[in-house]
This record gives structure tokens, sequence and C-alpha cells, in this order.
């Protein structure tokens, strides 16, 4: 038996939480908080293949110290316009 898709998403709102640094967790928690709820499938995987990159690696891209990945800068774009926690 597979993974549900709440129990996933479960999952991916601790991940987001607990990311090891403060400002990661108010980021990327945040955004969890606004919209795990409201994603599909292919949102669902694209953000949690984001919650799996190195947490300074993810600080640089939204904060424009680095350029992200192709795969992740639609979504880390989103992540760079909004406030914390918003």
């Amino acid at each position: 038996m597979g993974e549900t898709v709440e129990d996933r998403r479960k999952r991916m709102h601790i991940r987001a939480w607990r990311r090891g640094t403060k400002e990661m967790d108010l980021i990327l928690g945040g955004y969890a908080d606004a919209h795990l709820a409201d994603m599909d499938a292919a949102a669902l995987d694209a953000f949690e293949a984001l919650l799996a990159q190195d947490d300074h690696a993810l600080y640089g891209w939204i904060t424009g110290q680095a350029a992200p990945p192709a795969e992740f800068a639609p979504l880390v774009g989103v992540l760079a316009r909004r406030p914390a926690g918003a």
C-alpha cells in the first residue's frame, strides 16, 4: 500500500518546517501552510524535489545570490517574491 496524498502532504509540511535553518523554516514552512493543501500532483512533485535540496543552496537561490537550476527556477521565483511566512 502506497502513501496517500494526505500523508504525503503531512510529511512535506513537516519537512518544510524542520529544515535546519530558521530562515528556510519560515520561507518553506510559510509557503507550505499557504499552498500545500491546494497543490496537485505535479506541484507536490516540484515542491518535494525542492525540499530535497540543501538549505544553503536554497537560500542563495531565493535571495538571488545564485541562480537556481532551471528545474527549480519557477518555484524559486514564487518563493522569492513572497514575504516569509506569507
